[in-house]
């Protein structure tokens, strides 16, 4: 998978790389901020992203992940409050809770890309919290 980053602590975008990099998947781009994510989208081959709710920008993350959605690229929220979340979930497939652990993100990222790869059958892990309101779905929604 192309995957994008989105967050803004520096140290914890990196981690989230080698993690995403180990499980086999090509980071495409990291954004701190929401003016950033444009610019990333536009390069194309985008096929997943990792929102943090806050950026430098401020409390930008959902607008992000909002647009995301509206282009049909499937996100999840990588977040310290998972309950400033809307009940939506701003179109995300789920969020994962910071402080997370490197095994809780791995099997995230297998269960992402199992989803992403249009295998819905598997059961997700404890480590992310599934949108009840909003589902994506390989098909396009």
């Amino acid at each position: 998978m192309k995957v994008m980053i989105v967050e803004d602590e520096m140290l914890l975008a990196m981690e989230l790389e080698s993690e995403v990099e180990a499980a086999g998947h090509a980071v495409v781009g990291m954004a701190s901020s929401s003016a950033q994510v444009p610019d990333i989208v536009r390069d194309g081959g985008l096929e997943f992203a990792f929102v943090d709710i806050h950026l430098q920008d401020g409390p930008t993350g959902i607008e992000v992940g909002r647009m995301l959605s509206g282009k049909g690229i499937p996100y999840i929220f990588v977040s310290g409050n998972i309950k400033k979340l809307p009940p939506d979930f701003a179109g995300a497939l789920g969020a994962i809770e910071k402080p997370y652990t490197m095994n809780g993100m791995a099997n995230a990222l297998a269960y992402i890309d199992a989803v992403v790869s249009g295998d819905e059958g598997r059961l997700p892990p404890a480590s992310l919290v599934l949108a009840q309101d909003v589902g994506y779905r390989a098909s396009g929604r």
